[in-house]
């Protein structure tokens, strides 16, 4: 028995499998086309478990599809695939597009190409679970309830719009050809092996640098914050007991001001590793313009899973980040292998 993992060398994904073979004696087929955020260096601990392989490839790649499922024969296939970066969606969403919406069509297409060839006994053991976003609510209000699966589509940036469309694809190949799909939308990730284009390794990176603390705006935007395992746990129990066709909302109960995060990061950076000259790492926050049509508020209501599968995330915010920003402070080298010259390009570009 084996599962694919799709985009299983980005940070969600890389996760996955760290936790999949720490907990299962199952064989997982990562893979992934290793652009700028996926890094093998993040599966470098598993490299050697004969549970575990690697392929090199796109999504979008039918004919490398097509020989990985023949070659070997998964019970389900995880897909965490996309481009992910709402402020690189902004710049350039032809990426995007290829990716979240034609790479989830032929990805599907293979899918079904291949469940087809299945016995009835394997058709009904098969998954194909499509890991999605909270961002594809659009925006609430202070006063408005959180994201309930309910919920009705409305995206507001290239990004969300093409995980919105890959989504629909996903639920359009359940209904007309009968796939056994599950789907997860979740609220923001952290943690280990996070790409530093995202708030809090950004700000841990930059603080550590003596650099410019970038906040958007007024620093007020919310988002619920969940811990990148426990997201990984509630995927893993999704896979397990979660019923065909249905979606299921992962989040940490965990709602914080942008602001608010980034004192607590400088708060424990003061306490871990404090600033030599004896000042606080707030003194480096600095307030640069909003990006366009940024979400006020996102809030996952995660009952569903709760009352319907039993998970409920195991850290707070406070035990999360915590353990998050040890992780940086004693992996140095990795933050440093992966900063490349075209991530300094995109800092340059971004947050000019």
């Amino acid at each position: 028995m084996s599962i694919i993992v799709t985009g299983a060398a980005g940070f969600i994904g890389s996760n996955f499998v760290l936790n999949w073979l720490n907990n299962n004696n199952e064989k997982v087929i990562a893979l992934d086309k290793l652009t700028y955020a996926g890094n093998l260096e993040n599966l470098k601990s598993v490299e050697n478990n004969p549970n575990y392989a690697f392929a090199q490839g796109d999504i979008g790649d039918s004919t490398l599809l097509a020989k990985l499922f023949q070659e070997h024969q998964p019970r389900a296939i995880v897909n965490f695939a996309a481009e992910s970066h709402v402020d690189r969606s902004i710049h350039g969403p032809d990426d995007f597009m290829q990716t979240n919406i034609i790479g989830t069509y032929r990805l599907l297409e293979e899918v079904r190409s291949f469940f087809n060839t299945l016995s009835d006994d394997a058709k009904t053991q098969f998954r194909f679970l499509h890991v999605s976003t909270d961002e594809v609510y659009g925006t609430l209000s202070a006063s408005d309830p959180a994201f309930k699966e309910t919920n009705q589509y409305e995206p507001n940036s290239p990004y969300s719009a093409s995980k919105a469309a890959s989504d629909h694809l996903v639920r359009a190949w359940h209904h007309t050809y009968g796939l056994p799909v599950l789907t997860t939308n979740c609220s923001n990730n952290y943690g280990p092996y996070h790409f530093p284009e995202k708030l809090i390794p950004l700000c841990i990176l930059k603080a550590l640098q003596g650099q410019d603390l970038p906040i958007y705006g007024d620093g007020q935007q919310i988002r619920d914050w969940l811990y990148v395992v426990d997201h990984c746990k509630g995927i893993a129990t999704v896979l397990e007991k979660g019923a065909i066709g249905e979606t299921y909302n992962i989040g940490g109960w965990n709602e914080k001001a942008n602001l608010d995060v980034v004192h607590t990061l400088c708060d424990l950076l003061d306490e871990l590793q404090p600033r030599e000259d004896g000042k606080s790492y707030k003194d480096q926050i600095t307030f640069v313009k909003d990006r366009p049509g940024h979400d006020r508020r996102y809030a996952i209501d995660a009952t569903k899973i709760s009352n319907e599968l039993g998970w409920k995330p195991e850290e707070t915010f406070e035990t999360g980040i915590r353990k998050t920003v040890q992780w940086y402070l004693d992996n140095q080298d990795w933050v440093a292998n992966v900063q490349s010259g075209e991530y300094q390009h995109w800092l340059n570009k971004n947050y000019s």
